[in-house]
């Protein structure tokens, strides 16, 4: 079982920059490939950004590739998404899910636990 908190999350300008935080909980983080998924109102959740479970590769959605970045921390059990040149389309919930296996998915069906969500909210 691992139980996932998001942080981070607020009201920014268009522009601006923010960084997201996932704390989990569990001695078994680092076998969890980690991804950062999105929802705003009425849409589809939707996939934003993939990392392998040592952390030396990541997949992102191109609508935030060159503007987002995913990290993790092993050694602290937290996984991060900084993003910048923040647009009012990025506006949304968004959630970090856990994945215990190697297969790079952006289906959400393929995540085994998820966090709570933070809000985003990007003004123009």
């Amino acid at each position: 079982q691992v139980q996932l908190v998001e942080s981070g999350g607020g009201l920014v300008q268009a522009g601006d920059s923010l960084t997201l935080s996932c704390a989990a909980s569990g001695r078994t983080f680092s076998t969890y490939a980690m991804a950062w998924f999105r929802q705003a109102p009425g849409k589809a959740r939707e996939f934003v950004a993939r990392i392998s479970m040592s952390g030396s590769s990541t997949y992102y959605q191109d609508s935030v590739k060159g503007r987002f970045t995913i990290s993790r921390d092993n050694a602290k059990n937290t996984v991060y998404l900084q993003m910048n040149s923040l647009k009012s389309e990025d506006t949304a919930v968004y959630y970090c899910a856990a994945d215990h296996t190697a297969l790079t998915s952006a289906n959400p069906a393929a995540y085994d636990y998820w966090g709570q969500g933070t809000q985003v909210t990007v003004s123009s």
